[in-house]
């Protein structure tokens, strides 16, 4: 099993991201802490992983509240023993289908101040841990939208908080890396799996039409899965990526091409 003995936590675990990395890490070994505001939607989660013979633990931690999140660190280490993973799943609270010339500027910097906050906060609370252990993964979760124009495609600030967030990635591993400690931005142009159940009364296409554009763009003619994701994630997260760090993972079938 990639992950075993390790100990991983999630932000964003009850959603549908979160919760696919949870189970794959939980099935490849880890015991996964599963972190979020909705305890409900997280027992889901961890019913599924204890169901199938994993091990996860459940907490509600805001990502947004430092001290929330530090305190949950500290626990966790002081119950585990360590920190070896970190992974932040959570929702950005992004607008989009709006031009920019109509957008207010409370809905621009949201997902970006959003996204940058709470990913600042969980890295850093995990790095404190891993720098004192010397070792341990750091992976964000980013998205492609804003080098991917096409037209019509009102993304607002959704893809300016993945670039973001994919620089402060980089700056952790660069700091970090001296430590022990591997940091590594995971990047998607959108899986639809994910979609199931978000409402999708203001889209201005189907989720099957988009799903039909991604994979008109895609090189390889699909589009990502939630199999894909969490799979990628379980690799770069073990031992057998260790050479791997300060760099963002694409896995956008080839939608976008670095």
């Amino acid at each position: 099993m990639l992950l075993e003995n390790k100990n991983a936590v999630i932000y964003g675990a009850g959603g549908s991201i979160g919760g696919a990395v949870a189970r794959t890490f939980a099935r490849e070994g880890a015991t996964v802490f599963l972190a979020g505001r909705t305890r409900e939607t997280l027992e889901k989660v961890a019913s599924d992983i204890e169901g199938a013979g994993g091990r996860a633990e459940v907490a509600a931690v805001d990502a947004l509240d430092g001290q929330a999140v530090d305190d949950h660190a500290g626990e966790i280490v002081e119950q585990a023993g360590s920190i070896d993973v970190s992974f932040n799943a959570i929702s950005i609270q992004d607008v989009q289908l709006i031009p920019l010339s109509d957008m207010s500027r409370d809905d621009f910097m949201r997902p970006i101040s959003t996204g940058l906050a709470a990913n600042f906060l969980t890295t850093t609370a995990a790095a404190r841990r891993m720098a004192l252990q010397g070792s341990g993964v750091i992976l964000t979760l980013s998205s492609s939208a804003v080098r991917a124009f096409a037209p019509g495609a009102y993304v607002g600030g959704f893809g300016i908080a993945g670039t973001a967030i994919e620089a402060l990635t980089k700056q952790l591993a660069s700091e970090l890396g001296p430590q022990g400690i591997r940091a590594i931005c995971l990047r998607t142009e959108g899986i639809p799996e994910s979609w199931e159940g978000a409402s999708t009364e203001d889209w201005s296409a189907s989720t099957d039409e988009i799903e039909a554009f991604l994979k008109e763009r895609s090189l390889l003619g699909r589009v990502t899965t939630l199999a894909d994701f969490s799979n990628a994630a379980a690799f770069l997260a073990s031992d057998l990526a260790g050479a791997t760090t300060g760099t963002v993972f694409n896995l956008t079938s080839g939608t976008v091409v670095d």
